[in-house]
């Protein structure tokens, strides 16, 4: 007698999906073996974001903005190496790879994409400021851990939508915090995928855990790292 397989749970539905994400593009493959890289040049760095206009744009845009004060206008790479550090530029450019790299998923309808990168956004914009003004470990990576923090949720909406839907609905109604009815009617939350996620794209510790415990961090036991600013 034939037994019929269980159903997978919201879980491991999600936790599927972490695989089924899209790839990531040769620049941001480059790019991310370059963070483990201590002596890069700002010459080889350049030359792999210069490969992507939109990168470059994007880049270029950063480093121009009011957050970085520049009196003048930043017109090459090299230059924005210079001021924002390779590491900082790296990280930066991994993250805004990533939204463009997601920008590819298929959404449930009510989900929204521009709410979901301006929070993003506005986190690692602040997340970096603080870590530029603070003695922080692993600062440089504060950019992309604030603007990959909530990763998660975009997994759930992906993975499960009727549910996550549901999650939302009460959250909004009732005043609730999301992280909280997540746990009540899911089990889980979205900071333990946004943690699965990053892991499965071998981004650097601080910012794994950044994103795992940024609705409590006191519950991180490692070093201080990044997870204060990703609250």
């Amino acid at each position: 007698m034939s037994t019929v397989a269980a159903p997978p749970s919201l879980r491991e539905r999600a936790l599927q999906s972490v695989t089924k994400l899209p790839p990531f593009s040769p620049v941001l493959n480059k790019l991310l073996a370059s963070l483990s890289k201590d002596d890069i040049m700002v010459s080889e760095l350049a030359d792999w974001i210069e490969k992507d206009t939109v990168l470059t744009g994007n880049v270029m845009r950063m480093v121009n903005s009011a957050a970085y004060g520049r009196m003048g206008t930043v017109s090459s790479v090299r230059h924005a190496i210079t001021i924002l550090g390779t590491n900082r530029l790296r990280n930066i450019v991994l993250g805004l790879s990533v939204c463009n790299m997601l920008g590819q998923l298929k959404l449930p309808a009510g989900w929204s994409s521009k709410q979901f990168n301006l929070h993003g956004i506005a986190v690692a914009n602040m997340s970096d400021l603080v870590a530029q003004n603070m003695s922080i470990e692993y600062g440089e990576g504060a950019f992309v851990g604030g603007l990959l923090h909530d990763v998660g949720k975009l997994l759930l909406a992906v993975s499960c939508p009727d549910e996550y839907a549901a999650v939302i609905t009460e959250a909004r109604r009732d005043h609730k915090e999301l992280y909280d009815v997540e746990i009540t009617q899911l089990g889980f939350s979205h900071a333990e995928l946004s943690l699965k996620v990053l892991e499965q794209w071998k981004l650097p510790i601080p910012v794994q855990t950044a994103a795992r415990f940024h609705h409590n961090p006191d519950a991180d036991s490692t070093a201080p790292g990044l997870t204060p600013l990703s609250r």
